[in-house]
């Protein structure tokens, strides 16, 4: 009986991380290639996979947020796709690299390609400047099938809630690079280490100075020692031939 429930229950463990997988895996993502750090530039994979069994992926639309507007995005050429870049003004102009900017992409879709059943397709994108203000992105993505089924990847996460059924892209966003305070105080540190071993290498210079001092000193002695010796030998000797 109890090898039955242990059997029973990992069972249903199982069961249980291939259903939770599916749902993870079924989501229209975003993923950097490296890493998308605030204030700077990065490359973003939208990776769509294919969820149905009797209809292939036709078209990706991804809607680029307008409160975080994106003065570069660039799409990578995907074989066998077309892809349609959509900019819109700006009503105040933004200053970038010390050139104004009036319009921004808001919109990049991807169509006549194909993902078939159980097959997934990466779009690289490459975008900037990153917000330096915010912890995320959020894209709303628009997926549709060539049986003209449409599935709207939009719905945006709320803490302490259920995941959606379909949440929207999240592009999470890292420290700025050099932004790391600490970076100094290691320097600092390794600065004060670095004091310190030249002090400590300059005792071991010094006692390393006197061991060979003191080593030297010894086998002087020594060496008088024996030329004593020997004259002390040779005197014996001259003493003998002497009183024989």
């Amino acid at each position: 009986m109890k090898t039955s429930r242990v059997s029973f229950a990992a069972a249903l463990a199982a069961g249980s991380v291939l259903v939770l997988s599916g749902t993870a895996f079924g989501h229209v993502g975003v993923q950097p290639i490296g890493e998308a750090a605030k204030g700077g530039y990065a490359t973003l994979n939208f990776k769509v996979p294919n969820e149905r069994d009797n209809a292939s992926t036709t078209q990706l639309e991804v809607n680029f947020p307008v409160d975080q507007p994106l003065t570069s995005v660039m799409p990578q050429d995907v074989p066998g796709w077309t892809v349609n870049v959509e900019r819109t003004k700006l009503d105040k102009p933004l200053t970038v690299h010390g050139k104004q900017v009036n319009e921004v992409v808001t919109k990049v879709t991807w169509s006549g390609g194909k993902i078939g059943p159980g097959m997934f397709q990466q779009f690289p994108v490459s975008v900037g400047k990153l917000p330096d203000n915010a912890d995320q992105m959020v894209f709303k993505a628009i997926q549709t099938y060539d049986n003209n089924e449409v599935v709207r990847w939009i719905e945006e996460a709320k803490e302490g809630a259920a995941e959606p059924q379909t949440p929207a892209p999240v592009l999470k966003l890292t420290a700025a690079k050099g932004a790391d305070h600490h970076a100094g105080d290691t320097t600092d540190e390794a600065k004060n280490t670095e004091k310190d071993g030249g002090k400590d290498a300059g005792h071991g210079h010094d006692e390393a100075s006197a061991d060979h001092g003191s080593d030297t000193t010894a086998r002087a002695l020594g060496i008088a020692g024996i030329v004593v010796g020997l004259g002390g030998v040779a005197f014996g000797v001259a003493s003998r031939r002497r009183s024989a």
